[in-house]
């Protein structure tokens, strides 16, 4: 086996100006070990099961594959490559397929240190069984299958089950199941065409085997400014083997100054039983820089937990100060009003190089906000809008249909996100559900309701420093009179200008319905009076021929300046337009999915810049 490389290097970046110097990560997660890892990515032998024979016949303990495929990728592009076809093949119902591959065993390091061996799937899914030489492995969450395909997830390896050359095996299966969390992605509920895309599921994301401390800090940070007292809450989680007292010491150095002295330092002593606990710290950090899109500051937290032998197992993430909230009619980023122009950003298949590009170029469009459409990201992209200052509205990928289960799948969807988005001060809004789907019962179905309000409350309470939307573009819930939402969004697509401006008067001035394709507020009456930012947080849609408008890049460039005028002319806190890049059948990007060429001129989007706002 190659030999196991660095965590992290100090290579710099070559990429734009706007790039950050710092230290590049090989890997997508947005907290780092300074340890080794070796990616299990590239070729691995590859096998569709169509009757699903695999688990009956044992195939993690021995099966001669017919195929090979390069991971990551998709299951869609492996079915395609291995069929010998050029278009990606569809699938209708449930799709089974398993991958395996050959390491040999990793050495550790001969300084005794208290480590064991650990797998990591960035992305993978929407079902994932993991057998390392035939034994089932469990998640360190304790789980022989896991769920979900947006977010990492983890194995520990006994190394009593390593052997000189070892076989890991994975089966993923996947369905057209309108109760998990699709996003766009066709189901038996919404087929493909239109605004609902081709599945896109498998092996989306790096594989790594990495050494990690027995006892140590998982790699997750939550972070809560407190920015009026120079303050920093940290959520840390510990994992422990081995109980006993340790001490949690944080630092906190400059971003660009870390070889310096830390500007901050504070030991808590703790004493740790065996599992995993989240604990908040506090540190204070005196004549703190805040973090905003024209200044983003940024400072770099290393965590350590130290045993009582001295041994420090660490972790590193970076962090930036700063408020946000809603005040009346008005969006407030660190006690200043800001107005968000925004872009619906959906990355489909883009590769992380592509997405990387695609921040770029919209954030030449002018662009202070991009809505991140019912889709997980490579982590790292997070950390890229930390570093060039774009702010991020991040949704739940919704299911499609609501029930019991479909709300069960989508609270544990969001759970899985949360634990992994909270360190970044570009994640400013979350959107629980968007246009009702997955809840399309939400004015007649009270259960729906009080799922929403609870889940509403329980962000409010555990993650203060995000706004959160209850169901984005229209059909908010109003309890008692009271908006179970942050922000009044609506969407509102019409090509026509006069129309334009009578629909943004008649929502601003509380009219909630006939405005948008259904009442903007369900639930108990509601009365409109400025009490809640309003958000016009789909528009445009130009190119689309489902929305009319303008196919001419310059009638369209023109005319998203008229309607941005118009929407700055009234009580708006801000806007986002539909969308960034052309994706299958919608044809309404302003920039190139592959190279993130502009299509439109730069800054036509900053009317921030337009208004002197």
């Amino acid at each position: 086996m190659d030999p196991i490389q660095p965590n992290f290097s100090v290579t710099e970046s070559s990429e734009e100006s706007l790039a950050s110097k710092q230290n590049q990560n090989p890997l997508p997660r947005a907290v780092l070990r300074p340890n080794s890892h070796y990616l299990l990515d590239g070729e691995w032998s590859f096998a569709i099961d169509p009757d699903d024979r695999g688990l009956r016949e044992g195939w993690y303990l021995g099966h001669r594959y017919e195929h090979t495929a390069h991971w990551p990728g998709s299951v869609e592009e492996h079915m395609a490559a291995a069929k010998g076809h050029v278009q990606i093949p569809a699938w209708q119902d449930k799709v089974v397929a398993w991958y395996e591959r050959e390491f040999e065993r990793p050495q550790k390091s001969a300084n005794h240190s208290p480590t064991m061996f650990q797998i990591t799937f960035g992305a993978c899914g929407y079902e994932t069984r993991v057998w390392l030489n035939g034994r089932l492995l469990h998640t360190i969450d304790g789980s022989d299958v896991h769920y979900g395909e947006y977010t990492s997830f983890s194995y520990e390896l006994n190394e009593e089950h390593l052997l000189p050359v070892n076989h890991l095996t994975v089966r993923i299966a996947d369905t057209m199941d309108a109760e998990i969390p699709r996003g766009k992605q066709e189901s038996h509920v919404y087929k493909r065409g239109g605004i609902w895309y081709q599945t896109y599921t498998g092996a989306v994301r790096s594989v790594w085997l990495e050494t990690v401390e027995r006892n140590r800090l998982r790699s997750r940070v939550g972070v809560i400014s407190i920015i009026e007292d120079s303050l920093v809450r940290f959520g840390i989680t510990t994992r422990i083997h081995d109980p006993g007292q340790y001490t949690l010491r944080l630092k906190i150095f400059d971003r660009d100054d870390q070889q310096g002295e830390p500007l901050s330092t504070a030991d808590f002593p703790l004493r740790l039983e065996a599992g995993q606990k989240h604990q908040y710290l506090t540190a204070h950090l005196p004549n703190g820089e805040l973090w905003s899109p024209e200044s983003p500051k940024l400072y770099h937290l290393v965590a350590q937990l130290i045993d009582n032998n001295g041994y420090a197992a660490e972790i590193q993430a970076h962090f930036g100060l700063r408020k946000f909230e809603a005040r009346g009619r008005h969006l407030y980023l660190n006690n200043k009003e800001i107005y968000i122009d925004g872009i619906l950003y959906q990355p489909g298949t883009a590769t992380y190089e592509e997405m990387q590009r695609h921040m770029y170029a919209m954030k030449k469009l002018g662009c202070n906000l991009v809505r991140v459409h019912i889709a997980g990201v490579d982590p790292r992209i997070y950390n890229l809008a930390d570093e060039i200052g774009m702010l991020l509205w991040v949704e739940v990928p919704s299911p499609h249909s609501s029930t019991n289960r479909s709300r069960e799948n989508h609270n544990a969807e969001l759970l899985r996100m949360l634990a992994l988005i909270e360190t970044n001060p570009s994640v400013i809004i979350w959107s629980l559900y968007n246009e009702d789907w997955g809840a399309q019962d939400i004015a007649t179905n009270p259960e729906t309701r009080q799922y929403i309000m609870d889940t509403f409350h329980f962000m409010k309470i555990r993650y203060p420093q995000f706004l959160v939307v209850d169901n984005d573009g229209w059909q908010h819930i109003s309890y008692e009179g009271k908006l179970k939402s942050d922000l009044l969004t609506a969407h509102v697509y019409t090509p026509e200008v006069d129309r334009w401006c009578e629909v943004l008067d008649q929502i601003t001035g509380g009219q909630m319905e006939g405005v948008a394709a259904f009442p903007l507020v369900v639930g108990d009456p509601y009365f409109y009076r400025g009490q809640s930012p309003v958000i016009i947080s789909e528009w445009g849609g130009f190119g689309f021929s489902d929305y009319g408008g303008p196919n001419d890049l310059e009638e369209r460039a023109n005319r998203i300046k008229v309607f941005k005028q118009e929407m700055r002319k009234r009580n708006i806190a801000g806007d986002v337009y539909t969308q960034a890049t052309n994706i299958e059948d919608e044809r309404n990007g302003l920039l190139d999915m592959h190279t993130g060429e502009l299509f439109v001129p730069e800054n036509l989007l900053n009317s921030r810049q337009q208004e002197g706002a």
